[in-house]
């Protein structure tokens, strides 16, 4: 019998649960006799090389701990596909209303022309426009990103008819004219040009302005809310501004087709200095009580402002989860993963996380559902307002605007600024029981979690064609900085009350608070990667063995983990589109932000902790330089800036190098004996060296802005001939 006949969705159960078992199964038994073989063969107390062998069983205990964690992502993975046809013939005219949250903070760093792009890719979705409401989050209060917008929106009245006329994806504009040919020899070549020619007159008026550093009078006599803007206003200093762009119910607000247009709402909320603004979060929770007030959608989606829309269908496809008569009200968000329109062909910063999309995030849907990632995501409005799950509530999903709409949108605009204010959550549940979390600077992960915990699951959806497209880091020091805001913010969960294993127990499956502690423990892994990265490498150049030797019956297990291990890695990065050299590239930077940024998260959250520090939101920039930009197109690591992250990435690129060539000469020296019982370390320091080229050639043989300054590689060597003199205990 056909389980899938009438519903809305599919779900596929992934198979190969035998070859799983096998895996798992040998991999545990080789861990267990590695740790047989470290227990059994402890150095004498006073014996060279204790305290190295010491660590690293402490390494490699922590590793297979780790492993087992991962097992919950890899059993039971779960694929979804949706029927938007049957949807389409059931509730076409019963459809929600949705409201899309955008978030923006500033306009350097995330200048408007992207934004902008984003607010116009959402406004083109295939769905009935009247039922679409945009809210523009501008943590930055920008009169530049206001003006922008405005522009946006009168744009948009040839836009959304153009899209919809051709069924343009993606629907950024400034995404499609890069990357689409003109049909010249089609009837449709004048609407093309005409609509590319507007684009470009649109972006360059904003970018005049930006250069400018103002707005011409003119411009700012055509629309009253540039009066908001005073000469004592500042990005961390200003009142609450509500301003209703679009407004649905009016006659005016139509394309050039006669259509009615979504609702568009610009939203700045309060800052007052003596006031904790809370971050993204803060921002979210005021656009979540201002658009209860104007169009109050059941459906929400949560999306960054470089984050574009690129299928015109999404919304349809979260609400055949919401909708779908057997399971839909057991869902509280529909997760679409975040995938990225500048990656390079081999992915030089592993910046897609494809295994995580591909591998991670299905497994973690059939434990109960994926994290909540801040982006790309729809939810039930009652879920991020505190509702609990119910069996018995099934809530209907209606699209109906709440009354206090019948208000002019002048009216609504001063009801609504309240709402945005410094003072509105003092002495409330918002921020704690209400709303996205705040404290964390993962406020997402936290959300979803908790949402989980009281009861609902949530959904990954991936179709065919990405859902959205982003802008992925650049620079390697973009890469680190935000690698290290993730893993910190989810390491400050797993120390607080709502830790997986505490929080989650008796509320959510095991497997997925083995799942979430999967990125709540990044950080921790810091820790044992720098002794495996470091100390074997040093007992090398001193002939401390700390492997068995290579014609021992204990070197199998050494050799069958590791050599499993990376097989079932590039079996999986392979089978996923990636190439043999991105795999590659995600080992080195499995190493880069295991060595700098998850440990400078994990010594912040300590300290946090402790009362010693205090979280910051730190925002990943969305424009380098044209230089920099070559250089990443050509897949050129990224260094230029003294940095402490790259100081300590030098000193272990140095390190090995020097260990190598002493191992090396060890090897020469005393011969085949010396080989057998050094191998592994030779294997581990070569291996090293091979995946460290980047920072080699960096520093000996580039000459380019990016490469690294002489000060960092000097004081690396010199860091490096110090510790050569250290005693190894």
């Amino acid at each position: 019998m056909d389980t899938t006949e009438g519903r809305l969705f599919e779900v596929k159960i992934g198979k190969g649960r035998a070859w799983k078992w096998l895996y798992a199964g040998s991999m545990l038994l080789g861990l267990l006799l590695i740790w047989v073989y470290r227990a059994s063969h402890v150095p004498e107390a006073g014996e060279k090389g204790r305290w190295a062998w010491t660590a690293v069983f402490a390494a490699e205990l922590w590793f297979g701990f780790y492993w087992f964690l991962t097992l919950s992502v890899r059993w039971n993975p779960i694929y979804r596909f949706t029927y938007k046809d049957r949807l389409s013939h059931r509730y076409e005219e019963k459809l929600p209303g949705v409201d899309i949250f955008i978030c923006t903070a500033d306009p350097i760093i995330e200048p408007p022309s992207i934004v902008i792009n984003t607010v116009l890719s959402v406004m083109a979705y295939d769905y009935p426009s009247e039922k679409l409401n945009v809210y523009l989050s501008d943590d930055g209060c920008s009169i530049f990103t206001f003006y922008a917008l405005l522009e946006a929106l009168q744009f948009a009245k040839s836009w959304i008819p153009f899209c919809k006329k051709f069924n343009i994806q993606p629907m950024s504009p400034s995404l499609f004219f890069s990357k689409s040919t003109v049909p010249v020899h089609d009837s449709s070549f004048s609407d093309w040009t005409t609509m590319e020619k507007l684009y470009k007159d649109m972006e360059s008026r904003i970018d005049a302005a930006m250069k400018l550093g103002d707005i011409s009078k003119e411009i700012k006599a055509k629309h009253e809310g540039f009066s908001e803007w005073s000469s004592n206003i500042s990005s961390k200093d200003h009142q609450a501004i509500v301003k209703i762009l679009i407004d649905g119910r009016d006659q005016n607000a139509r394309d050039s087709e006669g259509f009615v247009m979504p609702t568009v709402v610009y939203v700045a909320r309060e800052k007052r200095p003596k006031f904790h603004h809370n971050f993204k979060a803060g921002a979210l929770n005021a656009l979540l009580r201002v658009s209860e007030k104007i169009s109050n959608g059941p459906i929400i989606l949560t999306i960054d402002c470089d984050m574009y829309a690129n299928n015109a269908g999404s919304v349809r496809d979260a609400l055949c989860f919401f909708m779908d008569e057997k399971q839909g009200h057991e869902y509280a968000f529909v997760q679409f993963p975040q995938t990225y329109k500048n990656t390079t062909k081999n992915d030089l910063y592993a910046s897609s996380l494809k295994i995580i999309q591909k591998v991670d995030f299905p497994g973690l849907d059939g434990q109960g559902g994926p994290l909540y990632t801040g982006s790309c995501c729809f939810h039930r409005r009652d879920c991020l307002k505190g509702r609990k799950y119910s069996e018995l509530s099934n809530v209907e999903l209606k699209g109906e605007r709440p009354q206090i709409l019948e208000a002019s949108s002048r009216i609504l605009e001063e009801k609504t600024k309240d709402l945005a204010t410094c003072s509105y959550e003092e002495s409330t549940q918002w921020g704690k029981e209400i709303g996205l979390k705040y404290g964390c600077p993962v406020e997402d992960v936290i959300t979803g979690f908790v949402i989980q915990c009281r009861g609902w699951k949530s959904v990954y959806f991936c179709p065919k064609r990405e859902a959205f497209l982003g802008l992925a880091p650049t620079t390697l020091s973009q890469t680190l900085v935000q690698h290290k805001r993730w893993s910190e913010g989810d390491l400050q969960i797993f120390l607080s009350k709502y830790c997986p294993f505490l929080y989650g127990f008796r509320r959510t499956k095991l497997g997925l608070q083995m799942g979430y502690s999967i990125y709540c423990l990044w950080a921790v892994n810091s820790i044992p990667t720098i002794i495996y990265a470091v100390i074997p490498s040093i007992c090398l150049l001193n002939e401390i063995s700390l492997f068995p030797n290579v014609f021992s019956y204990w070197f199998i297990p050494f050799a069958y983990v590791i050599s499993l291990s990376y097989i079932v890695s590039l079996w999986e990065s392979l089978i996923h589109g990636e190439t043999l050299k991105a795999w590659w590239n995600e080992k080195r930077m499995w190493l880069y932000k295991r060595t700098t940024s998850y440990l400078f998260a994990f010594v912040d959250a300590i300290l946090k902790m402790l009362g010693i520090n205090e979280s910051a939101f730190v925002i990943t920039p969305k424009v380098v330089d044209e230089d920099t930009s070559k250089r990443y197109e050509k897949e050129i690591m990224e260094f230029g800036s003294t940095s402490l992250m790259f100081m300590i990435l030098s000193i272990v690129a140095m390190l090995n190098l020097f260990c190598l060539v002493g191992g090396i000469g060890v090897v020469i020296v005393d011969g085949a004996g010396a080989l057998g019982s050094l191998f592994m370390q030779l294997l581990l320091c070569g291996s090293l060296v091979l995946i460290n080229f980047p920072i080699f050639e960096a520093s000996f043989f580039r000459k380019d802005k990016g490469c690294i300054p002489i000060s960092t590689t000097l004081s690396s060597v010199a860091v490096v001939i110090i510790a050569y003199f250290i005693p190894v205990f």
